[in-house]
């Protein structure tokens, strides 16, 4: 696009919005964007509403939704505006389900190199956690077959969904799915961190078994939700894992989930490791998984503390 391109000045003056304090005549240049015929300037302008908090665009959120909605393959590729007005009007607790209906349904084939692809999924996820929301009667009839979606983004907006807002029903839906299972790892970790999330007493146990799974993608989604749960008791079964573990590979998952995890215990535990050094290739694993959250130096300085302390504990 050239810099006379009507459609490039209006997302530029939406990029400059972001930048100014929120006023009545922000608001009003938001709405205008809002009804733009490009899906790009919708979408931008949406995500500043959510940005700036103006619920009072809600309205012109959803004529924009239900205009572009009118001709999606035509007027909204790649579901550009919908998506990011759905996901503003969940942020902005919106609870008339009509429009999740609308999303949690909506399937848009569009061309590439390979086979056409269906641009909706993550569209159809933000709207299951909407709906969910809403009370509406029969949410969980409807959101529930989007946990075998073909697409994962549309399946990981379910188990968010059940998470969030799917109380103690939702907490047994999440189970079923980690029973039966899902191709793709990233879900399998969603499913996990959810139920460590939703009921951390009573999913503990049930996702550390799977640590045991004979399948490294599902063993290593068990690991990295546990990690990333923060949770005392999901570290203290990665390191009971640890001790059990002479693979390398496993045991560099298992340091990768303890770094995640960026509590204190796990810190320590990794620190140690560090300035013990006995074993060169878990030192240098440790120090790399760590590397992923703190720089260098801070590393170092920590180390060099823990053996300051340990010093004057010895005297």
């Amino acid at each position: 696009m050239s810099k006379s391109d009507p459609i490039e000045k209006a997302l530029n003056r939406v990029g400059e919005l972001r930048h100014q304090a929120p006023s009545r005549t922000t608001t009003d240049e938001i709405r205008q964007f809002l009804g733009h015929r490009s899906n790009l300037v919708a979408a931008k302008a949406a995500k500043l509403a959510a940005e700036l908090r103006g619920t009072e665009l809600i309205p012109d959120l959803v004529a924009s939704f239900q205009r572009f909605m009118s001709n999606p393959t035509q007027t909204d590729r790649r579901c550009a505006a919908v998506t990011e007005i759905v996901k503003t009007l969940y942020e902005f607790d919106y609870v008339e389900p009509d429009i999740y209906l609308s999303g949690l349904h909506h399937v848009q084939l569009e061309g590439s190199f390979g086979p056409p692809v269906d641009t909706a999924a993550t569209l159809r996820g933000t709207s299951a956690q909407g709906l969910l929301r809403t009370g509406y009667p029969d949410a969980m009839v409807e959101v529930l077959p989007l946990l075998v979606d073909p697409e994962p983004a549309a399946r990981i907006g379910a188990v968010r969904a059940f998470t969030v807002n799917g109380g103690s029903a939702g907490v047994l839906v999440l189970r079923l799915k980690a029973l039966t299972g899902d191709p793709e790892p990233e879900v399998l970790v969603e499913c996990f961190c959810g139920l460590l999330s939703a009921a951390p007493e009573h999913s503990i146990n049930f996702v550390s078994a799977y640590m045991e799974a004979d399948d490294s993608s599902t063993s290593d989604a068990a690991i990295w939700a546990l990690g990333q749960s923060r949770l005392k008791s999901g570290f203290d079964r990665l390191r009971e894992k640890w001790d059990r573990t002479a693979a390398r590979s496993m045991r560099k998952t298992l340091l990768g989930a303890m770094a995640a995890s960026r509590i204190e215990e796990a810190n320590q535990f990794l620190y140690s490791m560090i300035a013990a050094g006995e074993n060169g290739s878990d030192a240098g694993d440790a120090f790399e998984a760590l590397s992923a959250y703190k720089s260098p130096d801070s590393i170092t300085r920590a180390i060099q503390e823990m053996s300051r302390t340990c010093r004057a504990e010895s005297h």
